[in-house]
């Protein structure tokens, strides 16, 4: 009996403190989407179009770079990627 009255209080404890706790703060708006690189939206570059490859991003790859990845983001938004 006592058992199960501490489970109870420790869900409810649980429940509330997720209810409660403060929200993570958002991301910052820094004024640019989120697929450019930093220099990648300057006024200059009126059509927003990012540089192909790595770089060009503006998170870091989860894994390296192939000419495969490299050659089928220089074909975007091209109609047909290339034949690797």
């Amino acid at each position: 009996m006592r058992t199960i009255r501490l489970l109870t209080f420790a869900a409810i404890g649980t429940a509330l403190w997720k209810y409660f706790r403060p929200a993570a703060e958002a991301p910052k708006a820094d004024g640019h989407a989120a697929a450019f690189a930093d220099a990648e939206t300057h006024p200059e570059n009126f059509d927003q179009t990012r540089s192909a490859g790595p770089e060009g991003m503006r998170d870091t790859p989860r894994r390296g770079w192939n000419k495969v990845d490299q050659a089928a983001d220089e074909s975007f938004p091209a109609s047909d990627p290339p034949a690797y």
